[in-house]
């Protein structure tokens, strides 16, 4: 029973590593907003918030933000919404003009 809970506790940490089990570190920290629990994606160019943003439930789906050909800057995040607790992806967008060019061409099926 306590080697079951401490490894646990190691798969849960974010801050150790045991070789011996493979937990690898998490990349990056989470950002609490007042809206979102934010969790970035490795993969972001910028590590930024911005202004302009669309909250979609698909949290599996795969968002490829190049794809969209956006003008500015783009960030892509796993949320968690604390309105409602559902799960999803954020996208935010530097520029306005981005961030609906997103929401009209987003098709998840």
């Amino acid at each position: 029973m306590r080697m079951k809970a401490s490894l646990i506790a190691l798969a849960l940490s974010p801050a150790r590593y045991c070789p011996k089990h493979s937990f690898p570190r998490m990349a990056t920290t989470t950002i609490d907003t007042p809206e979102y629990l934010l969790y970035p994606s490795p993969r972001n160019e910028h590590r930024v918030v911005f202004e302009h943003q669309c909250f979609v439930l698909y949290p599996y789906e795969i968002i490829h933000l190049p794809d969209f050909d956006f003008e500015g800057r783009a960030t892509l995040f796993t949320a968690r919404r604390k309105a409602d607790g559902k799960n999803g992806q954020l996208v935010t967008c530097e520029l306005e003009t981005d961030i609906l060019r997103f929401e009209r061409l987003f098709d998840p099926e």
